[in-house]
């Protein structure tokens, strides 16, 4: 797996980088097709906060998007708790993926392939600086993503939004060709809004 490391706001040694590098590009073996990741540091610069050091990793391949993002005291604490919370989210995708596999007549693989979520294309900053007379204006739009969507089950679509730590998850309903929305509901269960006829 490729593994490339950026930074922003803050300094990393080459040290890091390797160990970075390293540690990151031996996830590859719990799930096959798994062939680009991005290690991204960056620092909080309020002094309150202990835990400045945040890194993001970003994995991709095979249809497969899984993201985390934690903070430590230094760049060698985060990639450490970065390598453990995507370890357990790599093990039960390829738990999910082999039951999926196992588990379901051949008709239905064709869909499963395709309902792997596409990798998101590189965000657009929408706007400019804010100044203070729009601190008091509605809410507006400071960022856009744009993604490929693919039809998936709802279940299916609850995973991928597991995976990724998002607390919702846009997608093409399989069964109904429609467009829906898995979400996390305050109860700790999924919430599913479906387009209607």
């Amino acid at each position: 797996m490729q593994v490339t490391v950026s930074r922003r706001h803050t300094e990393v040694s080459d040290a890091l980088r390797v160990m970075a590098e390293e540690k990151i590009g031996r996830l590859d073996r719990f799930v096959e097709g798994l062939d680009y990741a991005e290690v991204h540091f960056s620092e909080h610069k309020n002094p309150r906060i202990s835990d400045k050091e945040v890194c993001e990793v970003t994995i991709e391949g095979h249809g497969h998007h899984v993201r985390c993002k934690v903070q430590a005291p230094d760049g060698f604490q985060a990639v450490d708790k970065a390598y453990e919370k995507l370890e357990h989210q790599l093990h039960k995708l390829k738990t999910k993926l082999s039951r999926r596999n196992h588990g379901r007549p051949k008709a239905h693989k064709k869909v499963d392939a395709l309902g792997a979520v596409a990798v998101a294309f590189p965000e657009e900053e929408v706007g400019g600086p804010v100044d203070d007379e729009q601190v008091d204006a509605l809410p507006q739009i400071v960022k856009s993503k744009r993604f490929a969507i693919h039809p998936m089950s709802a279940d299916e679509a609850a995973e991928r939004m597991e995976l990724l730590g998002h607390g919702f998850f846009f997608f093409t309903n399989a069964e109904t060709s429609r467009s829906a929305v898995v979400y996390r509901r305050d109860d700790g269960n999924v919430g599913l809004i479906d387009e209607a006829d």
